[in-house]
């Protein structure tokens, strides 16, 4: 451990508050609901505490959480929210306003199923429902990773002028205590820098105009120079995870691929089903399976081409999803056959779907997944795992 650095035991979501206070952001929106209520419930006892100088706005719902996270970061302030499930559903209608008019919001989402039935357990329906919105998204496995992708998201969203979501699997991993290391104050306040937008409301002497109507002969050029500023958030990523290997030692990628070097059997999945998934590929790699794992980090926007090349070298793919998308395939799922045409790879691709509401997903279950790749076992439709 270098100098100066800290081991704690926190969950996720005391990691992403501990995180919040080091940045020390200049406003927060929040609503509660399970299970992000420990993120803020966390940060507002450490502004209490005047240990940041965070103005946090309490507010009637998730809607008015966004709608005051849009107001504060047009105006020039670095601005910072959470959420969960029917929260995040919630404020469908404004979060395509945060991204539209390029407002670097970071938003916290402890990952939770979505009504009905009434669940509040882990599930990736509700940050799959907003893959589309034009939000970065960062997937995190971990309590380490909760904690370092908040830093790394907050400065990849200003950078990119783009807002972004750091998730974490709801009690999964918001709730669970772990071991992690963080850096000094002194460094997260280096690397993040201080927040001067190009343009804001509240600049006098630079008058501009935010939200303005686009009329069809220009509505259609907005969206594209959208979609360019999110082409560009991979090479920002990798300028901003180089920045903080060099802060952290810990070196991150759009994708993992463990043990994927001459693996003849990959497993796709993306959140903290891959710790249990790393542990299940240790084992057969110890009896001499030749198997792998490619843990998605960065899902919007989506690795293609890195995560075509990765899986070109491989027999046999699986994909485990947490999510359904109704009347078609799974997300995760369909993004990787994208991949997959994209760098012409013909391997047949598996879809599996597990966890939905929180349902555990066992090492042995994994191992099951293996096991189907391994004997050639394929079905052209999608298989539920541990389905009553």
């Amino acid at each position: 451990m270098k100098q100066g650095k800290k081991n704690k035991a926190l969950t996720g979501g005391g990691a992403a508050a501990e995180a919040l206070r080091q940045i020390n952001p200049d406003v927060m929106a929040a609503y509660p609901i399970t299970p992000q209520t420990p993120i803020i419930e966390t940060f507002a006892k450490i502004q209490a505490e005047r240990l940041v100088d965070t103005e946090i706005v309490p507010v009637e719902s998730e809607h008015s959480a966004m709608s005051t996270c849009i107001g504060s970061s047009a105006a020039g302030a670095r601005t910072v929210t959470a959420t969960s499930s029917q929260g995040l559903a919630l404020m469908n209608e404004v979060i395509y306003v945060a991204s539209g008019t390029r407002l670097p919001i970071l938003m916290l989402i402890s990952a939770r199923a979505l009504s009905a039935p009434i669940n509040i357990h882990c599930d990736h329906s509700d940050v799959m429902g907003a893959r589309d919105s034009g939000w970065i998204q960062i997937f995190s496995e971990n309590v380490q990773e909760v904690y370092d992708n908040t830093i790394i998201g907050l400065k990849l969203a200003e950078k990119s002028e783009l807002p972004a979501m750091v998730i974490m699997d709801g009690f999964i991993t918001s709730h669970s205590v772990e071991n992690l290391e963080t850096i000094p104050d002194e460094g997260v306040k280096k690397f993040v820098g201080e927040y001067k937008p190009e343009k804001y409301l509240l600049d006098i002497d630079n008058p501009s105009v935010f939200g303005p109507v686009g009329l069809p002969d220009s509505y259609m050029d907005f969206k594209v120079d959208q979609e360019e500023a999110m082409q560009k958030v991979f090479d920002n990523f990798d300028d901003v995870s180089d920045e903080f290997k060099k802060l952290s030692g810990r070196d991150y990628d759009v994708v993992e691929g463990y043990k994927t070097d001459g693996a003849e059997h990959i497993v796709v999945v993306a959140g903290s089903t891959a710790g249990t998934a790393k542990d299940v590929v240790d084992k057969l790699r110890d009896g001499g399976k030749k198997v792998g794992l490619l843990k998605i980090k960065l899902f919007r926007p989506f690795p293609h081409e890195k995560i075509g090349n990765i899986l070109s070298k491989a027999r046999n793919i699986a994909v485990m999803d947490r999510a359904l998308s109704f009347g078609t395939n799974a997300p995760l799922y369909s993004e990787i056959i994208n991949s997959c045409k994209f760098s012409s790879v013909s391997h047949y691709v598996s879809s599996y779907v597990y966890g939905l509401g929180g349902r555990d997903i066992f090492a042995k279950d994994i191992e099951k997944v293996f096991e189907d790749l391994i004997s050639g076992e394929t079905s052209k439709g999608v298989r539920y795992i541990g389905i009553n």
